[in-house]
């Protein structure tokens, strides 16, 4: 849209998500009245998938996101204390909500034939989700199903994957599922919740799985230990996840650790609260 169509009284506040886009800030903030909010959406220059050029250009594009808006939001207390250590600016901390995740009735999944339990991971086929890292701890156990649901076709990095786990009889690599009742059936079935995620902040897929009350673990970065308060279990390598796997399974941890997930999902991952953050913030 051409400049010219922000004029002073066009409007009181534009919110903008994500920072890749944000080249006309510096000129909206000196020519308009307009209240610019901007949610910067995770650390999108630390994404492996990109080239040197692409990340100089991403993170040019969140300095001068978080300089020129009025507010600044971030999804996660770590992304926050990292823009604040970079910039001078303190965020405002809003997550994402996960009651939606039980709102639909479960959807048939016969068609998937998949076992009785198993683990579960959701993700995009992107490197900084580290699928690879969860294959290779699954593969050599005959005995420990995983389930990985993600977006294969669409890079080379999941192509390549699915090429070499697919064979494994106790891998089960679905193709992205995107209705809402086939999710809710995949994720009730599963014991386990395995989240690579490294280069976001707060990442649905991992609040999404909260509200099951299954134990998680979850790759050890400084988002997802804030987005879990330290209550999930941690990995940082396939051996490490293979390690801990066994004791996920007992059904005494499993019971403490998915109880106490999911009374954190129900206390801070609610979508009533984080719209009513927005509208605070908006002035609505």
């Amino acid at each position: 849209m051409a400049l010219e169509a922000w004029g002073r009284d066009s409007a009181d506040c534009i919110l903008v998500l994500g920072t890749s886009g944000t080249a006309a800030l510096p000129l909206l903030r000196r020519t308009s009245r307009t209240r610019l909010i901007v949610n910067i959406d995770g650390r999108e220059w630390g994404r492996e998938k990109w080239g040197n050029a692409a990340r100089r250009f991403l993170r040019w594009s969140e300095a001068s996101a978080v300089r020129n808006a009025h507010e600044v939001i971030a999804d996660n207390a770590a992304i926050a204390q990292e823009i604040e250590t970079r910039y001078g600016r303190t965020p405002h901390v809003i997550a994402y909500g996960a009651d939606h995740a039980l709102d639909a009735e479960p959807a048939d999944i016969s068609d998937l034939a998949l076992p009785d339990s198993y683990a579960l991971a959701i993700a995009r086929a992107e490197p900084e989700n580290n699928l690879e890292m969860i294959l290779e701890a699954f593969a050599p156990y005959p005995d420990r199903p995983l389930v990985v649901v993600s977006n294969w076709q669409d890079t080379p990095h999941g192509r390549a994957l699915k090429a070499r786990y697919g064979p494994a009889p106790q891998l089960f690599l679905l193709d992205a599922q995107h209705q809402a009742g086939r999710l809710r059936a995949i994720r009730e079935r599963a014991n386990v919740y395995v989240h690579g995620h490294s280069a976001g902040g707060t990442n649905p897929s991992l609040v999404e799985m909260m509200p099951f009350g299954r134990p998680i673990a979850v790759f050890d970065c400084a988002y997802n230990r804030a987005t879990t308060e330290n209550q999930a279990a941690t990995f940082d390598d396939a051996q490490s996840l293979a390690r801990l796997l066994p004791d996920l399974w007992q059904p005494q941890t499993a019971t403490a650790m998915g109880a106490a997930l999911a009374e954190m999902a129900a206390r801070r991952y609610r979508w009533d609260e984080v719209a009513a953050a927005y509208f605070d913030l908006m002035g609505l």
